[in-house]
């Protein structure tokens, strides 16, 4: 009996010697590859990597140089002619996520096993949500401007198309985690679907719906600035102007950077304040009060 307890440790200690051979292996031959291939590119680059690494902060320098020039009064009067762009990327932002937030809600609603959903919808909308959040909004909108041309409305589905299926992920797993007694017993008295779900599980939800619907918020103004630069509009259209453009335009470039920088830090006070209220309860309560 020892002798067998013996040959057995020898044998999955040499297995385990064996897996980390073919470990160190492997990582051997992707460090190889990658050596290879960054050598290969950096031969067919007309600069060179490591001679460009050195000019890396002349561009950002010489956005912070034009904009010192200009001054706050001009700084304030770029800020200002910018603020229309600004809106638009908002506006596209905003109503992508109203739309992909509601359809997540949904989404999430319909995915979740311990919501007695007919069971064999769940896969069904998991794998509809997995489509939905694996393609980039990049490359949605790029497809849609093909179509329906260059306007913001392409922006717009394309970060509503994404949303839904993020948002709809984080909202199914939110569901999973709530106290079922408050459902149980609603269900015990005859509650509809609708009304279990309404009085028993968006109350111990909003505040972390909430809380991913800003956040995703905030993604979702910067892909609609990112979209700006394949012809969606808004403040990605100024930035590819402005940057395209080179010397002589970075004080617009500064002017841009700032508008989308206070947004994002607006959005992000928003979200704290709010998520604050509702976890508190005070937003609950007010909504009770409304009812």
């Amino acid at each position: 009996m020892t002798a067998a307890v013996f040959d057995m440790r020898e044998q999955l200690l040499a297995d385990r010697r064996r897996r980390q051979l073919y470990t160190a292996a492997t990582l051997a031959i992707v460090v190889a590859i990658l050596v290879s291939g960054y050598s290969e590119a950096n031969s067919l680059n007309s600069g060179g990597f490591l001679r460009g690494l050195a000019l890396f902060f002349d561009y950002p320098s010489q956005i912070v140089q034009e904009a010192w020039e200009a001054g706050l009064s001009g700084m304030a009067a770029l800020m200002w002619r910018y603020l229309p762009a600004l809106i638009e990327t908002l506006n596209i932002a905003f109503v992508a996520t109203i739309l992909g937030g509601l359809l997540a809600m949904v989404l999430s609603l319909s995915s979740t096993r311990n919501l007695d959903v007919w069971p064999p919808l769940i896969p069904v909308v998991r794998r509809v949500m997995d489509v939905m959040r694996a393609f980039p909004e990049l490359i949605i909108a790029l497809f849609l401007i093909f179509i329906l041309g260059a306007s913001p409305v392409p922006a717009m589905i394309a970060v509503a198309f994404h949303t839904s299926g993020a948002l709809g992920k984080l909202f199914s797993e939110v569901n999973e985690n709530i106290d079922m007694k408050p459902v149980e017993g609603l269900k015990a008295v005859g509650a509809s679907w609708l009304q279990r779900v309404r009085f028993g599980v968006l109350p111990q939800v909003a505040p972390n719906y909430l809380s991913y619907f800003l956040l995703r918020l905030e993604i979702n103004v910067r892909a609609s600035a990112i979209l700006g630069f394949v012809g969606a509009g808004g403040i990605g259209s100024e930035l590819a102007r402005t940057i395209g453009w080179g010397k002589g335009a970075g004080d617009e470039t500064a002017a841009l950077f700032l508008l989308l920088f206070g947004s994002i830090v607006a959005i992000d006070q928003f979200s704290s304040w709010a998520r604050a209220r509702l976890t508190t309860g005070e937003g609950l309560r007010l909504a009770a009060a409304r009812v």
